[in-house]
């Protein structure tokens, strides 16, 4: 086990993932040298040396390119006795790792690296939960529990910030895009649908992963070895140039479109942080720029305003990671030569290619079950009513997000309290009688009209404040002094007339499909 690797067994070391994470492949660890600078280490599961190649279990993981993360199951890349077993970093167990030492200054500047084979023994594993209430929240009985490591934990978080403020003064851009959490029950249905909370536990092994990743990317650049970067291109022209309209039109113009840098555009974002627009300018700014995607060239990463990146930390699920490793560990042995690399250099663009199409397909299938699961949550609330914040306006209505990050749609065609006209420059839909204006960020009570499972599809329509409905019903009640059949009537009627709205046969028609 010890041939040729470095034993790092007595080393602090953690691993810090979701609580229902299985497949670890990343652990840190870290030290604050005497002349004030940071040592970082990151260890990866060493997979390559299971997963041989050109062997069976080589084929399929090419064939599948990534593990696919469903809301309720995993489609791994590698059988569950590699990922979840041999392959996993779980504590107080040897395990084969790859490493990178790092040396960092007090501005997060890398001085010095190695780049080895190792043994490793995790002594903690952590949860993002955990972590943060240490960090943030002082939890007395975890701060007890692991005592031996809170110094350690400090210095994770002030490293973690001297990377973030170094990489955002580059001009990275930071997207801030929400996501949700849902909770399935032992059956699979879904019981809860809330928002995700990035902490400062997540952004510790964010910075760290991307530190490491570049300063691989750029070690293997410079040793001028075939490799698989991470490559996000420079955005299109006049995909800028739209959008820079767009940012312009809601106050937020935008500079040097011509030959546009990243930092312009984090400027922006820093701009509509807190802002109503926010969420819409993010989501436009995203579909403007080109897919980051792997290559066998080095073509920069813009998003990141990185000259050098690639995908090095997670070879239990990214066959790219993977082939990273190989290429490593055949380059820093010296077998990397002759007809060897030059079989590795013409096959190289084919696995690219093929790792960025099976990435989107997973990404698809992702987000596909994501939307399901909310329908089907949505699902046994029809006929409730809802506050939200309009997220978009469009030529057929407007969509409304709920405070659960779960979107629906309300159709131009059922809001027939005016006829309402759509303003594509200021993303607005204006009443042509009453002037009533609804527009992005504004806030709106909605009721769950239907929630389509086929179509992945949820129908609002406007309501009037759902506190002063509920306040309505409640006085109602009490002075009518209703039967619980006549409310359970009253109800069913609502929903009647909510379910001819969305039918069409109130109000005009719209065929327009979102």
């Amino acid at each position: 086990m010890l041939a040729g690797r470095r034993d790092l067994r007595k080393l602090s070391m953690v691993t810090i993932d979701g609580e229902d994470a299985k497949d670890l492949d990343d652990a840190v660890s870290i030290e604050k040298l005497p002349d004030g600078k940071y040592r970082l280490g990151v260890h990866i599961a060493d997979v390559s040396h299971y997963v041989t190649e050109g062997s069976a279990l080589d084929r399929e993981a090419f064939k599948r390119g990534t593990s696919v993360y469903l809301v309720d199951r995993v489609i791994p890349m590698l059988p569950q006795k590699l990922s979840n077993g041999i392959c996993s970093l779980n504590p107080r167990i040897d395990r084969l790792a790859f490493t990178v030492m790092m040396d960092l200054d007090a501005s997060g500047r890398v001085t010095g690296h190695e780049i080895f084979e190792s043994v490793i023994n995790i002594s903690e594993r952590m949860t993002y939960t955990n972590v943060y209430k240490i960090l943030e929240k002082n939890d007395e009985e975890l701060l007890k529990r692991y005592d031996y490591l809170l110094e350690d934990f400090n210095t994770m978080e002030e490293l973690a910030l001297i990377l973030r403020k170094k990489r955002m003064g580059r001009g990275a851009i930071d997207f801030d895009f929400d996501e949700a959490k849902i909770i399935l029950d032992g059956r699979g249905k879904p019981v809860e649908v809330k928002r995700y909370e990035t902490t400062m536990a997540n952004r510790i092994i964010e910075e760290f992963m991307l530190a490491c990743n570049e300063t691989v990317a750029e070690h293997f650049h410079w040793a001028d070895s075939p490799f698989v970067f991470r490559v996000h291109e420079d955005p299109d022209s006049e995909k800028i140039q739209a959008f820079a309209e767009f940012t312009s039109n809601l106050g937020f113009p935008l500079k040097g479109i011509n030959k546009i840098h990243p930092r312009a555009l984090q400027e922006i974002l820093e701009k509509v942080r807190g802002t109503k627009e926010e969420a819409i300018v993010s989501t436009v700014m995203l579909r403007s720029l080109a897919k980051a995607r792997y290559s066998h060239q080095n073509l920069g990463h813009f998003g990141l305003a990185a000259k050098f990146y690639c995908h090095f930390t997670s070879p239990i699920r990214r066959y790219p990671d993977l082939i990273i490793h190989r290429i490593m560990k055949d380059q820093l042995k010296g077998r990397l030569e002759g007809q060897k690399e030059e079989d590795l250099k013409e096959r190289l663009p084919d696995i690219a290619r093929l790792c960025s199409e099976r990435e989107r397909a997973a990404e698809e299938a992702e987000r596909d079950t994501e939307d399901l699961k909310k329908v089907e949550y949505m699902k046994a609330h029809e006929g409730e009513c809802f506050d939200g914040i309009i997220s978009n306006v469009t030529s057929f209505g407007m969509f409304v997000e709920l405070e659960n990050t779960i979107e629906g749609l309300v159709r131009m065609s059922n809001m027939d309290d005016d006829y309402y006209i759509f303003d594509d420059k200021h993303y607005c839909l204006t009443g042509e009688k009453t002037r009533k204006r609804y527009r992005i960020g504004d806030k709106v009570s909605v009721r769950l009209a239907r929630a389509d499972l086929s179509a992945r599809q949820i129908d609002f329509v406007l309501e009037e404040s759902c506190e002063d409905i509920e306040e309505h019903i409640v006085k109602s009640e009490v002075q009518k002094k209703t039967s619980l059949k006549d409310i359970k009537i009253k109800r069913k009627t609502v929903d009647s007339r909510v379910a001819k709205k969305i039918s069409g046969k109130s109000g005009r028609s719209h065929k327009t499909k979102h």
